[in-house]
């Protein structure tokens, strides 16, 4: 019988771990710049809210485990709180990460500072999500539409262009917050906002860019443990379809931002190894996406 109730409980725990959410993500909400109310316990609680809301619930049908997790860190900022109305005037930054195969490293596939991130929330608030059709909060918009971004962007680097649904639902998200009546989901509002972003990831002109996402992490950095100078090979080919997302469309964000949260990373992959021939196309790749930052890509030609 002892044996019997051992067997049904390790088919329960092994049944909850292919069962598990699909994110992991560490929320901070940071008030330090709110001077002007004592009720520290909303901000608490917003942040015990927005945690429960983006890791207890299956976004998707897929089967996680719970080491299979996507890893993320959500830094909400509060710039300005009214208690009186429940206003909340925020900057968000986010970023999500995934391991690389038979390594203890870890690299990042997405990070996003939103300056847009406004909504209204007080304690009683229960933060419910039940559709994409359905969103009428817009606290609850934004944590959906960046819950099923990090999920696509985690699925484009599994396998190419594998986070199309999900981007789906979360352009979903955007047309129905586009009628809320707050910043950051118009169209042709700001070319850096959610609308704008996810826009030009989706456009047919930048498919380069979700091959780059693939090509660099799942045939190249997965590649490294095994053999590190084909993995390195196999990264700077795939930094030519970062220079192709570049021209193909001149307005588009994205490739600079690639190259922003990219950047330490790229800098130890190449420098001071490979060939000088490789290291300098590497370098007008990166300079040509992110002059800014020349400074930092110099360190690549060492």
């Amino acid at each position: 019988m002892r044996q019997i109730i051992l067997f049904f409980l390790l088919a329960i725990l092994t049944c909850q771990g292919i069962k598990a959410q699909e994110l992991n993500v560490k929320v901070s909400v940071n008030h330090q710049q709110v001077g002007n109310t004592t009720r520290t316990d909303v901000f608490e609680d917003l942040e015990t809210k927005v945690t429960s809301f983006m890791n207890e619930r299956r976004w998707t049908e897929m089967q996680f485990r719970e080491s299979e997790r996507i890893n993320c860190n959500m830094a909400i900022t509060v710039n300005t709180y009214s208690d009186s109305d429940n206003l909340f005037n925020c900057s968000m930054t986010l970023t999500v990460s995934r391991p690389v195969f038979n390594s203890s490293y870890t690299t990042t596939i997405y990070s996003v500072k939103d300056n847009d991130f406004n909504f209204e929330f007080q304690n009683t608030d229960q933060l419910e999500y039940a559709g994409a059709e359905r969103v009428d909060n817009n606290l609850v918009a934004l944590l959906s539409y960046y819950a099923y971004m990090i999920i696509g962007y985690d699925m484009d680097c599994m396998a190419p262009q594998g986070g199309t649904r999900y981007f789906n639902v979360a352009e979903d998200i955007v047309a129905v917050a586009e009628n809320l009546g707050q910043t950051g989901w118009k169209a042709f509002g700001d070319n850096n906002n959610r609308f704008a972003l996810l826009n030009d990831y989706l456009d047919g002109s930048m498919e380069c860019y979700r091959q780059l996402m693939y090509d660099f992490h799942r045939k190249g950095l997965d590649h490294m443990a095994e053999n590190v100078e084909e993995g390195r090979g196999i990264i700077k080919e795939a930094l030519a379809l970062l220079d192709q997302a570049r021209t193909a469309k001149s307005m588009t964000h994205l490739p600079q931002l690639f190259s922003e949260y990219k950047k330490e990373e790229l800098i130890n992959i190449f420098s001071g190894k490979g060939s000088s021939d490789e290291r300098e196309a590497v370098y007008d790749i990166l300079f040509n996406t992110n002059p800014a930052l020349s400074s930092d890509w110099d360190r690549i030609k060492q």
